[in-house]
């Protein structure tokens, strides 16, 4: 094993020798990152090494490539790998491909050469460093060879990234104090899911149930006062020895949407009571109480509903939402009652916030930002506003065939229309996005003109002001639209959520501990909503968000980060707690 202190303070070329197999075959690599001695930390180290490929020519970044052998190739067979390579395709048992998977991936390995000019690179120990199974691989691979070829470049160097950041933690020895707990804790979870297909976990399912008895298990390990209240979400408190203590609060949902990721909101309750787990046994109390919060339901799956959770803990839960109706009929009433919870005690949820120290929620990014610029972490400015509607166009279903184009009343072509509009008047610039998520047409037929049109409209801004003119000018569009094309339109706002400016004081000491933990300090807005817009009524929020892999991809089963980044987020954490600094408002 090789310490830092040993690469620090031996000569250059010692230190590129020692490093050799960090980069396949790219002595230049720590060469350059030599002349920037000495590291700090490990992080520092890794950071540098990737600046060194960032600031490298394209052709010497395509070199690197290159310099990789092909998975489970000609090289691999004929046993003529670097000792790095052969342990990493070993560990996901590519040696040991049936004749089928060979030849798969021998058709694939030349697909992809002949597509891109270089081999396909990935990172095969996974984000967990146990190793994909080879499926996983060979999936992986067909749906990247669908990239377009600068994609797929800024993706081979991240896979080699993550190949370095993995030979790294083994030369140096490093391990990874919570990392490997909450993956394989989201693991666990992931498990239980309304379908046997892919993870959804709606509120008060079966899954839903069983998840909330699992977190409230590994508080109460974790050394916690743990209760689940009426309408579902699982507390925790870590409770502090100073008399008069206030609480500082972190959680997220431990909800889905349908077919959704790992990671997406359960990230923020596993990493807390990682850390509640870590305190507890040290024996170590911090000064006020440290409460985490499984909030029961944000996505809206089930009843159409965000923010159950977070806004029964602001005392802002909407008692009408009881008589709310599901799929099958079933009242959000009952199924509480079902799950034996008594909604009438919702109400007494509510917590003051004169107890309140701050929000802080740990989330995984959900997009590209932090991807793309090859870091780990990043602290929220902002959490964007949303405003949402359930569109319904009428029109006149008639014969495809016999109504000539000028006559017709086609909800499908004034939704296709409504759909540019959003897109155009949402692409102006500044941080408004639109989307059409939902777009249907009720019992179409393929030679019938589409009668009637359901769709959804969601559209975001950091800032209200921006939020609400594009919100007024789409729906005059929509209404010159309709009118011009004979079609009725009727809408519903289904959601109106300002948004949430993340407070500087906690930003500012956010920011501190990812710096101290080695990574530059980098900020962004939140395009998605999370529990922290809720909480922000009653309290300060902040927000630090973690890289999402695969070009940023959630809501999805493709959903990933890896281990270190969680472990770096943990520390982080950790940090930001034991140095806090409450900001008292006057009264």
């Amino acid at each position: 094993m090789t310490t830092l202190t040993e690469l620090n303070h031996c000569d250059a070329a010692a230190f590129t020798e020692r490093l050799r197999g960090i980069y396949e075959h790219s002595p230049w690599i720590p060469e350059r990152a030599a002349e920037q001695r000495p590291y700090a930390s490990a992080t520092a180290l890794k950071l540098a090494l990737q600046a060194a490929v960032a600031n490298a020519t394209v052709d010497e970044q395509l070199g690197l490539i290159r310099a990789h052998p092909e998975l489970a190739g000609k090289a691999a067979i004929a046993g003529q790998l670097t000792a790095e390579s052969t342990q990493e395709q070993s560990a996901s048992g590519l040696h040991l491909c049936s004749a089928a998977e060979f030849a798969a991936l021998h058709q694939l390995n030349a697909d992809y050469k002949a597509k891109f000019g270089f081999p396909f690179i990935l990172a095969v120990k996974g984000p967990d460093g146990k190793g994909y199974t080879r499926q996983h691989i060979i999936a992986t691979f067909q749906r990247r060879l669908r990239h377009q070829r600068a994609d797929e470049i800024a993706e081979c160097l991240r896979q080699i990234h993550r190949i370095a950041e993995l030979r790294l933690n083994e030369l140096l020895g490093t391990v990874l104090a919570f990392g490997p707990t909450i993956m394989a804790q989201s693991d666990l979870l992931a498990a239980w899911s309304d379908s046997a297909d892919h993870l959804t976990c709606a509120y008060m399912t079966q899954a839903h149930r069983q998840t909330a008895a699992q977190l409230a298990e590994w508080m109460r390990d974790a050394g916690m006062q743990v209760r689940i209240d009426a309408v579902g979400n699982v507390s925790g408190r870590y409770l502090s020895d100073v008399a008069g203590a206030k609480t500082l609060m972190t959680g997220s949902h431990y909800d889905t949407v349908r077919n959704g990721g790992k990671y997406d909101g359960r990230l923020g309750i596993l990493l807390p009571i990682a850390i509640a787990a870590h305190l507890h046994g040290r024996g170590e109390k911090l000064p006020f109480h440290f409460e985490i919060v499984g909030f029961a339901e944000e996505e809206g799956v089930r009843f159409k509903s965000t923010f159950l959770g977070s806004n029964a803990v602001t005392g802002r839960f909407d008692p009408a939402l009881l008589d709310q109706t599901d799929a099958d009929g079933v009242t959000m009433r009952d199924a509480l009652a079902a799950a034996g919870h008594d909604a009438a005690a919702i109400p007494a949820i509510a917590r003051d916030p004169t107890e309140l120290l701050a929000f802080v929620e740990v989330h995984i990014e959900q997009g590209p930002v932090l991807l793309e610029r090859g870091l780990a972490l990043g602290v929220v400015t902002a959490i964007a506003g949303s405003s949402r509607y359930l569109v319904e166009l009428t029109g006149l279903a008639s014969h495809a065939g016999t109504t000539p184009m000028t006559m017709r009343k086609d909800a499908a072509a004034a939704a296709a229309e409504i759909v540019l509009l959003v897109e155009r008047r949402c692409g102006q610039g500044g941080s408004l996005v639109g989307t059409v998520g939902q777009l249907q047409v009720p019992d179409g037929s393929v030679n019938v003109i589409a009668g009637t049109c359901k769709l959804s409209l969601d559209i975001r801004a950091a800032d209200d002001a921006e939020r609400l003119a594009a919100v007024r000018d789409i729906m005059d569009g929509i209404a010159a639209i309709c009118a011009r094309r004979q079609v009725e339109v009727a809408m519903q706002q289904v959601v109106d959520a300002a948004a949430a400016p993340c407070a500087p004081w906690l930003m500012r000491q956010l920011g501190d501990a990812v710096q101290r933990a080695g990574l530059p300090r980098h900020e962004l807005l939140s395009g998605a909503g999370h529990d922290a817009m809720a909480m922000a009524a009653i309290t300060d929020v902040a927000m630090l968000f973690t890289r999402c892999g695969n070009g940023g991809i959630s809501h999805n089963p493709l959903e990933t980060m890896t281990a270190d980044d969680a472990d770096i987020a943990a520390r982080v954490l950790l940090d930001f707690l034991r140095a806090f600094k409450p900001e008292f408002k006057p009264a």
